[in-house]
């Protein structure tokens, strides 16, 4: 009896003994047992994965914006109903240099009209009594502040301000040149939007983008060098 009770009992030590040898158990007053954080060892900067350098890039954008919101600068006459408006663009072009990941700077460009015709209310008919015609083109300082860089996917927040240049057609139903006063249009040109551009390649790009100024709605491609 003896001889199994002290064979049970080495068993039971050297079970005790190898638990200790594989973890350390600190026992705090009244009975609590913690076991220690394990602990890590802080990674060598040699071994840190690292971003490659960045490379400055020209960029070359070229683009369709719809609509045209030189169409809320057509007048309205109070002797007159406007009929439907037709508009073309703007086409858009920029040109930016990226100078950091986050950041590029240059101009964009852009280039549209928009015309409506006019009905005399007291004598209405299908044609017109005279059109109106705005052909723009409008210089911009463009500024894109990309939110994240890199990736695939590049969303970014375009701020653009600078100057129109406009010229004011107005015609009878025949098409032919009439006198009429000048619109007192704005010299301020203005885009701000909201957008992304989606890699095709290592150099090409599509983008789109949605915001305000001279159109809403902006797709495109981007070339950079």
């Amino acid at each position: 009896m003896r001889l199994k009770n002290f064979s049970a009992l080495l068993i039971v030590t050297l079970l005790f003994s190898t638990v200790a040898e594989s973890q350390v158990i600190m026992v705090r007053p009244g009975g609590r047992y913690y076991r220690p954080r394990r602990m890590v060892r802080p990674v060598p900067p040699s071994m840190r994965r690292k971003s490659p350098p960045f490379q400055p890039t020209i960029n070359l954008s070229i683009g369709y914006g719809y609509p045209n919101l030189d169409k809320n600068y057509l007048p309205d006459y109070a002797n007159a109903n406007q009929g439907n408006i037709s508009q073309m663009g703007p086409i858009t072009g920029s040109f930016d240099y990226r100078f950091s990941r986050n950041i590029s700077i240059g101009a964009l460009v852009t280039h549209g009209w928009v015309s409506a015709p006019y009905f005399d209310i007291s004598n209405p008919g299908t044609t017109p009594d005279f059109n109106v015609k705005f052909n723009n083109w409008s210089f911009m300082l463009n500024l894109k502040s990309y939110l994240a860089a890199g990736g695939k996917v590049e969303p970014y927040i375009r701020t653009a301000i600078g100057i129109n240049s406009w010229q004011q057609n107005f015609t009878d139903g025949t098409g032919a040149k009439i006198n009429m006063q000048n619109v007192d249009l704005p010299d301020l040109a203005y885009q701000v939007g909201l957008g992304a551009e989606f890699k095709l390649s290592k150099n090409a790009a599509f983008y789109a983008e949605a915001g305000y100024g001279k159109y809403i709605l902006n797709g495109g491609l981007t070339f950079k060098f």
